[in-house]
Parts: C-alpha cells; structure tokens; sequence
C-alpha cells in the first residue's frame, strides 16, 4: 500500500500497517567516529572526551570497536594542612637544645 493510501486510513486501519517498536535497551547519545579520523587525531579527542566529559564511539567499517570515555572522579585528597594531627608523639622537652653547650 503507497503513502498516499495510508493517509485516509483511520487509527486501527493504520495499525494493520504501521509497527512502533520501543527498545528500553542500551541508549548510547553518543558522537560516533571512524578510526581513521580517530587516529588522526587522537590527542584532541581525548582532550575533548576530558573537557566535555561526554563519550566518542569509535568504529570500523560502522561497527564498534571502542569506546573513548571520560576518567571517572577520583575522590579528593583530605586537606593537607592539619594531615598529621595525632600521628606523632612527643618525646623529651621541645624548648631546650639537642645538645649540652660548652663553656
């Protein structure tokens, strides 16, 4: 049946004809790009991967062969200053000299 003899079909006679499919699958939103154009320029694509943090499929003969994904977030270190507080004991008297002075 042409377009043109879909069009004054009414709902259920469309349904005869017309399949929807819905796949709650794998969505991937992600930019695709073939390997050659990948290995041309492979440091500006991960530099962009890093700053945008958005995904790059890269494919071969349109199938895929690898995803180029952003680093995952390391936790942050503690504060550095005050990082030592209660690891050290102290021993003897801290005013006086090390050594005895000689007259």
């Amino acid at each position: 049946m042409s377009q043109s003899g879909l069009a004054g079909l009414s709902e259920q006679g469309l349904k005869k004809y017309l399949t929807i499919v819905f796949d709650h699958g794998n969505i991937r939103n992600m930019e695709e790009m073939a390997i050659s154009k990948f290995k041309a320029t492979c440091l500006a694509v991960l530099e962009r991967v890093r700053k945008t943090k958005k995904p790059i499929l890269v494919t071969r003969f349109g199938e895929p062969i690898a995803e180029v994904v952003p680093p995952s977030v390391r936790p942050r270190p503690a504060n550095w200053m005050g990082s030592m507080a209660d690891s050290m004991d102290i021993v003897g008297d801290i005013v006086l000299p090390t050594t005895e002075e000689r007259d």
